[in-house]
Protein backbone atom coordinates (compact mmCIF):
# COMPACT_ATOMS: atom_id res chain seq x y z
CA UNK A 1 0.00 0.00 0.00
CA UNK A 2 1.28 3.40 -0.30
CA UNK A 3 2.65 5.71 2.18
CA UNK A 4 -0.59 7.95 3.22
CA UNK A 5 -0.43 11.43 2.23
CA UNK A 6 0.59 14.27 4.73
CA UNK A 7 -2.13 16.43 6.37
CA UNK A 8 -1.58 19.39 5.63
CA UNK A 9 -5.02 20.75 5.58
CA UNK A 10 -7.84 19.97 8.54
CA UNK A 11 -11.03 18.17 7.19
CA UNK A 12 -12.28 21.98 6.53
CA UNK A 13 -10.95 21.20 3.10
CA UNK A 14 -13.45 19.06 2.55
CA UNK A 15 -15.63 22.06 2.34
CA UNK A 16 -19.07 22.66 4.36
CA UNK A 17 -22.36 21.07 3.76
CA UNK A 18 -25.67 22.85 6.13
CA UNK A 19 -27.96 20.88 7.77
CA UNK A 20 -31.50 22.10 7.72
CA UNK A 21 -31.01 25.80 9.03
CA UNK A 22 -28.05 27.21 10.70
CA UNK A 23 -26.32 24.27 11.25
CA UNK A 24 -23.26 23.77 8.94
CA UNK A 25 -20.38 21.14 9.64
CA UNK A 26 -17.21 19.90 7.62
CA UNK A 27 -17.96 17.22 4.88
CA UNK A 28 -15.48 15.28 6.48
CA UNK A 29 -16.93 13.80 9.55
CA UNK A 30 -16.06 10.96 11.42
CA UNK A 31 -18.63 7.57 12.44
CA UNK A 32 -18.25 6.05 15.45
CA UNK A 33 -19.54 2.76 14.94
CA UNK A 34 -16.12 1.06 15.35
CA UNK A 35 -15.34 2.53 18.61
CA UNK A 36 -16.75 -0.45 20.27
CA UNK A 37 -16.27 -4.22 20.39
CA UNK A 38 -15.50 -7.20 17.69
CA UNK A 39 -19.34 -7.47 15.89
CA UNK A 40 -20.23 -4.04 17.39
CA UNK A 41 -20.45 -5.25 21.20
CA UNK A 42 -19.15 -4.68 23.85
CA UNK A 43 -16.21 -2.19 24.89
CA UNK A 44 -13.64 -1.31 22.44
CA UNK A 45 -10.25 -3.92 22.84
CA UNK A 46 -7.95 -0.35 23.97
CA UNK A 47 -10.53 2.45 25.29
CA UNK A 48 -7.93 4.86 25.46
CA UNK A 49 -7.04 4.67 21.76
CA UNK A 50 -10.83 5.26 21.28
CA UNK A 51 -10.84 8.34 22.95
CA UNK A 52 -7.59 9.36 21.54
CA UNK A 53 -9.22 8.76 18.12
CA UNK A 54 -11.68 10.99 18.87
CA UNK A 55 -9.70 14.27 20.64
CA UNK A 56 -7.33 13.76 17.17
CA UNK A 57 -10.34 14.10 14.98
CA UNK A 58 -11.57 17.49 16.18
CA UNK A 59 -7.92 18.56 16.28
CA UNK A 60 -7.80 17.36 12.29
CA UNK A 61 -10.94 19.70 11.86
CA UNK A 62 -13.98 17.50 12.04
CA UNK A 63 -16.76 19.10 13.71
CA UNK A 64 -19.11 16.43 13.07
CA UNK A 65 -19.89 12.84 14.89
CA UNK A 66 -22.09 10.08 14.17
CA UNK A 67 -23.09 7.37 16.16
CA UNK A 68 -26.30 5.47 17.02
CA UNK A 69 -27.62 3.88 20.53
CA UNK A 70 -26.94 0.89 19.18
CA UNK A 71 -23.26 0.94 18.80
CA UNK A 72 -21.94 -1.47 21.54
CA UNK A 73 -25.15 -0.95 22.61
CA UNK A 74 -24.17 3.04 24.50
CA UNK A 75 -20.63 1.95 24.37
CA UNK A 76 -20.22 4.50 21.30
CA UNK A 77 -21.83 7.69 22.70
CA UNK A 78 -20.43 6.61 26.63
CA UNK A 79 -17.05 7.15 25.04
CA UNK A 80 -18.03 10.54 22.69
CA UNK A 81 -19.28 11.59 25.97
CA UNK A 82 -15.95 10.85 28.03
CA UNK A 83 -13.58 12.53 25.06
CA UNK A 84 -15.58 15.45 24.12
CA UNK A 85 -18.07 16.52 25.93
CA UNK A 86 -19.24 19.40 26.24
CA UNK A 87 -18.67 19.68 22.65
CA UNK A 88 -17.35 22.87 21.39
CA UNK A 89 -18.50 23.74 17.53
CA UNK A 90 -19.02 20.57 17.52
CA UNK A 91 -22.37 18.84 16.24
CA UNK A 92 -23.04 14.93 17.71
CA UNK A 93 -25.28 13.00 15.76
CA UNK A 94 -26.97 9.73 17.38
CA UNK A 95 -29.76 6.64 15.87
CA UNK A 96 -32.14 5.09 16.96
CA UNK A 97 -34.50 2.19 16.11
CA UNK A 98 -32.36 -0.91 16.25
CA UNK A 99 -32.17 -3.65 19.44
CA UNK A 100 -28.70 -5.32 19.95
CA UNK A 101 -29.87 -9.16 20.82
CA UNK A 102 -25.98 -9.85 20.28
CA UNK A 103 -23.00 -9.95 18.47
CA UNK A 104 -23.49 -8.44 15.05
CA UNK A 105 -26.94 -9.05 15.17
CA UNK A 106 -29.73 -6.49 14.60
CA UNK A 107 -33.27 -6.41 14.77
CA UNK A 108 -35.55 -3.40 13.97
CA UNK A 109 -38.35 -1.68 16.58
CA UNK A 110 -39.69 1.57 15.70
CA UNK A 111 -42.58 1.21 18.34
CA UNK A 112 -42.77 4.98 19.26
CA UNK A 113 -42.87 4.14 23.67
CA UNK A 114 -39.43 2.15 22.20
CA UNK A 115 -37.71 4.96 20.38
CA UNK A 116 -38.29 7.24 23.10
CA UNK A 117 -36.43 4.85 25.44
CA UNK A 118 -33.70 5.03 22.85
CA UNK A 119 -33.52 9.11 22.51
CA UNK A 120 -34.10 9.52 26.38
CA UNK A 121 -31.16 6.80 26.62
CA UNK A 122 -28.84 9.17 23.84
CA UNK A 123 -29.87 12.53 25.79
CA UNK A 124 -28.39 10.96 29.08
CA UNK A 125 -25.25 8.97 27.99
CA UNK A 126 -24.12 12.07 25.65
CA UNK A 127 -24.64 14.43 28.65
CA UNK A 128 -27.15 16.69 26.08
CA UNK A 129 -30.73 18.42 26.59
CA UNK A 130 -31.14 18.25 23.02
CA UNK A 131 -29.73 16.50 19.97
CA UNK A 132 -28.64 18.36 17.01
CA UNK A 133 -29.58 15.06 14.86
CA UNK A 134 -31.13 12.49 15.87
CA UNK A 135 -32.06 9.86 12.67
CA UNK A 136 -34.07 6.70 12.64
CA UNK A 137 -32.20 3.97 11.99
CA UNK A 138 -34.40 2.03 10.17
CA UNK A 139 -37.95 1.87 9.54
CA UNK A 140 -39.29 -0.66 11.28
CA UNK A 141 -41.47 -2.58 8.57
CA UNK A 142 -43.65 -4.41 11.65
CA UNK A 143 -44.91 -1.15 12.61
CA UNK A 144 -46.83 1.60 10.83
CA UNK A 145 -44.16 4.16 9.36
CA UNK A 146 -46.31 7.32 10.19
CA UNK A 147 -46.57 6.42 13.85
CA UNK A 148 -42.86 6.31 13.44
CA UNK A 149 -42.53 9.48 11.50
CA UNK A 150 -45.11 10.69 14.24
CA UNK A 151 -42.72 10.21 17.01
CA UNK A 152 -39.55 11.25 15.67
CA UNK A 153 -41.86 15.13 14.60
CA UNK A 154 -43.31 14.57 18.67
CA UNK A 155 -39.47 14.76 19.51
CA UNK A 156 -38.61 17.72 17.72
CA UNK A 157 -41.42 19.94 19.09
CA UNK A 158 -40.62 18.73 22.29
CA UNK A 159 -37.08 20.21 21.97
CA UNK A 160 -35.48 17.17 22.25
CA UNK A 161 -33.96 16.92 19.21
CA UNK A 162 -33.34 20.32 16.13
CA UNK A 163 -32.66 18.42 13.33
CA UNK A 164 -33.97 14.78 12.05
CA UNK A 165 -32.76 11.81 9.44
CA UNK A 166 -33.59 8.47 8.34
CA UNK A 167 -31.60 5.71 7.30
CA UNK A 168 -31.57 3.24 4.36
CA UNK A 169 -34.46 4.23 2.69
CA UNK A 170 -35.64 5.19 -0.61
CA UNK A 171 -36.99 8.33 -2.37
CA UNK A 172 -40.75 7.01 -1.71
CA UNK A 173 -39.61 6.36 1.87
CA UNK A 174 -38.11 10.64 2.09
CA UNK A 175 -41.28 11.59 0.61
CA UNK A 176 -43.45 9.90 2.78
CA UNK A 177 -41.44 10.84 6.16
CA UNK A 178 -41.13 14.70 4.65
CA UNK A 179 -45.38 14.51 4.93
CA UNK A 180 -45.01 14.32 8.47
CA UNK A 181 -42.12 15.86 9.66
CA UNK A 182 -38.93 17.52 7.62
CA UNK A 183 -35.93 15.43 7.15
CA UNK A 184 -32.57 16.91 6.32
CA UNK A 185 -30.23 13.61 5.84
CA UNK A 186 -30.30 10.48 4.48
CA UNK A 187 -27.91 8.20 5.71
CA UNK A 188 -27.83 5.10 3.36
CA UNK A 189 -24.69 2.22 2.61
CA UNK A 190 -23.32 3.67 -0.52
CA UNK A 191 -19.42 3.62 -2.11
CA UNK A 192 -17.26 3.92 -5.00
CA UNK A 193 -18.01 0.32 -5.37
CA UNK A 194 -21.61 0.07 -3.84
CA UNK A 195 -24.48 2.12 -6.12
CA UNK A 196 -27.67 1.00 -5.29
CA UNK A 197 -28.92 4.13 -3.82
CA UNK A 198 -27.37 6.45 -6.98
CA UNK A 199 -31.25 7.97 -7.21
CA UNK A 200 -31.56 8.98 -3.89
CA UNK A 201 -27.65 10.86 -3.88
CA UNK A 202 -29.24 13.21 -6.41
CA UNK A 203 -32.62 13.34 -4.64
CA UNK A 204 -30.52 14.96 -1.40
CA UNK A 205 -28.76 17.54 -3.81
CA UNK A 206 -31.93 18.34 -4.98
CA UNK A 207 -33.59 19.05 -2.32
CA UNK A 208 -30.72 20.39 -0.01
CA UNK A 209 -30.24 17.74 2.55
CA UNK A 210 -27.08 15.82 3.20
CA UNK A 211 -26.49 12.30 2.01
CA UNK A 212 -24.45 10.63 4.75
CA UNK A 213 -22.59 7.00 2.83
CA UNK A 214 -22.36 4.62 5.77
CA UNK A 215 -19.73 1.46 4.85
CA UNK A 216 -17.66 4.22 2.93
CA UNK A 217 -14.29 2.58 2.54
CA UNK A 218 -15.38 -0.97 0.76
CA UNK A 219 -12.18 0.05 -1.03
CA UNK A 220 -10.16 -3.16 0.66
CA UNK A 221 -12.90 -5.58 -1.01
CA UNK A 222 -11.72 -4.65 -4.30
CA UNK A 223 -8.96 -6.00 -6.29
CA UNK A 224 -5.25 -5.18 -7.25
CA UNK A 225 -4.91 -3.58 -10.36
CA UNK A 226 -8.07 -1.81 -10.69
CA UNK A 227 -9.12 1.68 -11.01
CA UNK A 228 -8.43 2.65 -7.38
CA UNK A 229 -5.65 1.22 -7.51
CA UNK A 230 -4.17 2.92 -10.50
CA UNK A 231 -5.75 6.44 -9.60
CA UNK A 232 -4.21 5.81 -6.00
CA UNK A 233 -0.83 5.02 -7.51
CA UNK A 234 -0.67 8.23 -9.62
CA UNK A 235 -1.69 10.58 -6.62
CA UNK A 236 0.70 8.88 -3.91
CA UNK A 237 -2.52 7.98 -1.89
CA UNK A 238 -4.16 5.34 -0.11
CA UNK A 239 -6.83 3.45 -2.01
CA UNK A 240 -8.61 4.27 0.81
CA UNK A 241 -7.75 7.98 0.06
CA UNK A 242 -9.17 7.81 -3.33
CA UNK A 243 -12.69 6.11 -2.18
CA UNK A 244 -13.45 9.01 0.26
CA UNK A 245 -12.10 11.76 -1.94
CA UNK A 246 -14.43 10.15 -4.81
CA UNK A 247 -17.14 10.40 -2.96
CA UNK A 248 -16.77 13.90 -2.17
CA UNK A 249 -16.42 14.48 -5.26
CA UNK A 250 -19.39 12.97 -6.08
CA UNK A 251 -22.14 15.46 -4.64
CA UNK A 252 -22.10 18.20 -2.95
CA UNK A 253 -24.87 16.64 -0.77
CA UNK A 254 -22.76 14.22 1.01
CA UNK A 255 -21.09 14.01 4.06
CA UNK A 256 -18.73 11.47 4.60
CA UNK A 257 -18.32 9.69 7.88
CA UNK A 258 -15.05 7.37 7.61
CA UNK A 259 -14.74 5.48 10.79
CA UNK A 260 -11.76 3.80 13.13
CA UNK A 261 -10.66 2.97 15.98
CA UNK A 262 -6.52 3.89 14.87
CA UNK A 263 -5.48 7.03 14.92
CA UNK A 264 -3.16 6.13 12.63
CA UNK A 265 -6.02 5.28 10.07
CA UNK A 266 -7.65 8.10 10.98
CA UNK A 267 -5.26 10.65 10.08
CA UNK A 268 -4.74 8.71 7.20
CA UNK A 269 -8.84 9.11 6.16
CA UNK A 270 -8.92 13.15 6.96
CA UNK A 271 -6.00 13.10 4.49
CA UNK A 272 -8.61 12.38 2.04
CA UNK A 273 -9.74 15.95 2.08
CA UNK A 274 -7.24 17.48 0.70
CA UNK A 275 -7.31 14.84 -2.22
CA UNK A 276 -8.37 16.68 -5.43
CA UNK A 277 -9.23 14.36 -8.28
CA UNK A 278 -8.75 14.85 -11.91
CA UNK A 279 -12.03 14.39 -14.43
CA UNK A 280 -9.87 11.72 -15.96
CA UNK A 281 -9.49 10.22 -12.41
CA UNK A 282 -13.41 10.37 -11.76
CA UNK A 283 -14.23 9.05 -15.19
CA UNK A 284 -12.37 5.96 -14.18
CA UNK A 285 -13.93 5.67 -11.01
CA UNK A 286 -17.30 6.33 -11.89
CA UNK A 287 -17.05 3.29 -14.56
CA UNK A 288 -15.74 1.18 -11.10
CA UNK A 289 -19.74 1.03 -9.93
CA UNK A 290 -21.30 0.18 -13.59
Amino acid sequence: MATPKTITVPAAAAGTITLGAGLTVNRMGFGAMRLTGSGIWGPPRDRDEAVRVLQRSVELGVNFIDTADSYGPHVSEEIIAEALHPYPGLVIATKGGLERPGPDRWVENGRPEYLRRQLEGSLRRLKLDRIDLWQLHRIDPKVPADEQFGAMRDFQREGLVRHLGLSEVSASDIDRAREVVPIVSVQNRYNVGDRQWEGEVDYCEREQMAFIPWFPLSAGTLGEGGALHRVARRHGATVYQVALAWLLARSPAMLVIPGTSSVRHLEENIAAAELKLSKHDLAELDRVGD
